[in-house]
């Protein structure tokens, strides 16, 4: 069985290999064998794999966090789904190789849609999901504010926001983006800047908004907090910009406003599986209607992994990754 993986940190070139790999076997009680059939680039493959991420696995690791397969073989006492069904690959499991066994009973069958789109499901959707759901209850109606709008979960957002009732105020870095945001759905979309506070406020009428998430860090952070309300919370999901957030003390002080952390795999750590099922039903059908979609730059087989990686540095669209078979 092939899958590429990572066995030092460093240059791609130097560090990825496709390698053979022990098969998953046959699955036994309760487990699945799932065939993967694409699995997505993520950003954060291109920091495992220079040795920047977080936390970083023990090494040799199979990369990839998220992808789309069928389910090739059944345990005994598995109810959810049976041979032939399309399911995502649980998120987090090392999904460029070309099977997996899992025993994630919150699994359900996929419908027909776009396979690339599906192999992207598992993972940006879910966080912004859980960003609009779990840190600010939000109301129909309600403004909220992102930057990096144009990020795969700054389109996520924007579509669930939709489904919602919620209104969106994007940020983004570039001016020949905000064409492209409205018309994702996008209520107002703004370049950033140091008078960014200004412009939201006249843009939403001085709205009291109450949540910002932030992709970028540094000091967009700050212009964040100083575009929402006292008692509002920015939370920090990325910090594309490379460095750490820098905010001034007395603002977030005299505003009783909070910042506050999120990584996904925390959250699939501590949800129960009713929870998980919740989550992608109402997730499932934006990507299976064309609702939510992300930009697609490539597919390429596993043997074509560098130029998957090199399409993927140039975050102009996700590279997607298909086994030889």
């Amino acid at each position: 069985m092939k899958g590429i993986q990572v066995t030092a940190y460093g240059k791609p070139a130097d560090v990825v290999k496709l390698v053979d790999v022990p098969d998953v076997g046959r699955p036994e009680f309760g487990e699945i064998v799932i065939d993967i059939d694409a699995a997505s680039v993520e950003p954060s493959d291109l920091y495992v794999i220079a040795g920047s991420y977080g936390i970083l696995p023990p090494l040799p690791h199979i990369l990839g966090i998220q992808g789309v397969g069928r389910v090739s073989a059944v345990g005994s006492n598995v109810k959810h789904v049976k041979e032939g069904d399309r399911v995502i690959v649980p998120p987090f499991t090392p999904s460029w190789i070309e099977r997996v066994k899992t025993t994630a009973t919150w699994l359900r069958p996929l419908p027909t849609a776009d396979l690339d789109q599906l192999a992207m499901l598992g993972i940006n959707p879910a966080t912004a999901y859980l960003l609009l759901t779990r840190f600010v209850q939000l109301k129909r109606g309600d403004w909220l504010l992102q930057n990096a709008a144009n990020s795969s979960i700054g389109r996520a957002v924007i579509a669930l926001a939709k489904l919602r009732g919620l209104r969106t105020v994007n940020v983004v870095r570039r001016a020949e983006l905000v064409d492209e945001i409205k018309a994702i759905g996008g209520d107002i979309a703004l370049v950033d800047g140091e008078d960014l506070p200004k412009r939201v406020a006249e843009a939403t009428g001085k709205a009291s908004i109450q949540l910002a998430l932030d992709g970028v860090a540094n000091s967009a952070t700050q212009r964040l907090l100083n575009s929402i309300a006292s008692y509002g919370t920015v939370v920090v999901w990325s910090a594309m910009s490379g460095r750490p957030f820098t905010v001034s003390g007395p603002p977030v002080i005299f505003r009783d406003q909070t910042i506050r952390g999120m990584w996904i795999f925390n959250w699939f750590q501590t949800l129960k599986p009713e929870q998980i099922t919740e989550m992608y039903a109402e997730l499932v059908p934006l990507i299976a209607s064309g609702a939510l979609s992300f930009p697609v730059a490539g597919r390429f087989s596993f043997d074509q992994y560098l130029g998957a990686l090199d399409v993927a540095s140039k975050y102009s669209g996700k590279a997607i990754l298909t086994p030889d078979r």
